[in-house]
């Protein structure tokens, strides 16, 4: 735990982002660590799926497009353009998704492979498990593909409770989409999701592609 501990506070003193948690202060005693860090009181995005997908099928359409561009902007790195608001005072709960919990993260130079595995299984990418050295943005590309797969579907697309069953799904990109996804939507997921990280879509591509575009408004 020292050392995952140790990661996110190297990471988040590097982060400063409007979508990620933002750690404020460490206090260090001789037998206690405290990060003081901004408070999230919205909730975790999984347990606000279901009311997302009742959303998307209900006859507001674009509330739905709006809520989860917002998402899947903050995953992609990017600010979505807003109209100008007032900042919500402290504790105050807003729609915006935030990105928490670097401590199984890990830092990288551009263009400088990895090999060390980290992340949660569901979400990793099939070269890392696979064990051989990866790109870093192509994971992470890889994992939010996952993420908006699970924000449209409602749930994950590899998923049980036999890690090695699990590992072989992904490796073979086993995976079904509900008959409610719109066709653009699968296209757009079945790029991210590649095998192939040199062919996967690129950040660049993602923002381009129909079903992004589509939910500019």
């Amino acid at each position: 735990d020292i050392d995952r501990i140790s990661r996110e506070i190297k990471i988040l003193k590097k982060i400063r982002h409007p979508r990620i948690v933002q750690m404020y202060q460490i206090i260090e005693t001789d037998h206690e660590l405290y990060l003081i860090m901004e408070h999230i009181n919205g909730g975790e995005l999984f347990d606000a799926l279901s009311e997302m997908l009742k959303l998307m099928r209900s006859q507001r359409p674009s509330s739905s497009r709006r809520s989860l561009r917002s998402r899947v902007f903050t995953l992609l790195g990017h600010k979505p353009p807003r109209p100008k608001a007032r900042e919500p005072s402290p504790g105050e709960s807003t729609n915006n998704l935030k990105i928490i919990d670097f401590g199984l993260s890990n830092l990288y130079v551009p263009g400088q492979t990895l090999k060390t595995a980290c992340g949660s299984p569901c979400y990793a990418a099939p070269e890392m498990i696979a064990g051989k050295y990866y790109d870093g943005m192509q994971v992470d590309v890889w994992s939010c593909g996952i993420t908006l797969y699970a924000m449209l579907c409602g749930f994950l697309p590899f998923e049980d409770p036999n890690t090695d069953k699990l590992y072989k799904k992904i490796l073979k990109c086993e995976y079904a989409f509900p008959n409610f996804i719109s066709d653009d939507a699968k296209d757009l997921i079945s790029k991210i999701l590649n095998l192939d990280p040199t062919e996967r879509y690129t950040i660049e591509q993602i923002r381009a592609h129909p079903w992004f575009v589509s939910n500019i408004e």
